[in-house]
């Protein structure tokens, strides 16, 4: 269906890599939270006043659960929910129209996290994505940033249609760390502690604890404190020849 997913290791230039790199989206990546912005992009621009409704009640349900208590992996199942009903065929489009918008601004990519993603690939390494949000949102994005894989949520769909449920799971916090590893089984020859990972919240602790080379974005204290050590990006790229 939807996602850059290879059926199985890659090889770059006729060689087999040695490094995988794994790389965050919202706020690591791109500048915004692409599952909300992308809410109300598709909804209001194919329903007009009722969408805009529709997408600030399922925001407003969201904030409600955090105010409860609720996890990040509950909140992320509610939200899409919010998209039972929608074509498959018809939210991809969408998804595709929201990036060519949304790109044409300077600030959509982190410049020094797209440098990153850009010198890792010069030097032969694969990158995927991984990311709670999902396909129709992050194909784009994964083909501007010449990603191989793209490890997400998984939104059900049954003729066509999405039911609000998700196959797999959410891909946050232990998700991604399951992804990470699911992808690692398939690069038999690839050392873990040769591999990279970026992210910018909390949350991607236990994707960033899967590599040797995690890489904070930003100054989350929280994550800061989980990885003392860890390259922070900011004005340099990681350099390590591989």
């Amino acid at each position: 269906m939807w996602g850059v997913v290879a059926a199985g290791p890659l090889a770059v230039g006729g060689v087999r890599p040695s490094v995988l790199v794994f790389c965050d989206v919202d706020e690591t990546l791109i500048g915004c939270k692409s599952l909300l912005d992308f809410l109300l992009f598709h909804f209001t621009e194919r329903y007009g006043a009722s969408g805009a409704r529709h997408s600030g009640a399922v925001v407003d349900a969201l904030r409600a659960q955090q105010e409860a208590g609720a996890s990040r992996e509950e909140a992320n199942r509610s939200f899409y929910r919010g998209w039972a009903g929608e074509r498959a065929a018809t939210v991809a489009a969408s998804g595709r129209r929201w990036y060519t918008q949304r790109s044409r601004d300077p600030a959509f990519f982190r410049p020094y996290t797209r440098a990153a993603l850009r010198a890792h690939r010069a030097r032969g390494a694969v990158v995927a994505l991984v990311s709670g949000s999902f396909p129709a949102v992050l194909d784009p994005i994964a083909a501007a940033v010449g990603a191989a894989h793209l490890l997400c949520a998984r939104p059900e769909v049954r003729g066509g249609v999405l039911t609000g449920d998700l196959v797999g799971g959410p891909a946050i916090a232990e998700g991604k760390r399951r992804l990470v590893r699911e992808l690692l089984s398939r690069y038999p020859d690839v050392d873990p502690e040769d591999c990279f990972a970026y992210g910018d919240h909390v949350s991607d602790l236990p994707m960033l604890t899967e590599v040797g080379h995690p890489v904070v974005v930003g100054d989350n204290a929280e994550l800061v404190a989980g990885l003392p050590g860890a390259h922070r990006l900011g004005h340099k790229i990681p350099s390590r020849r591989y």
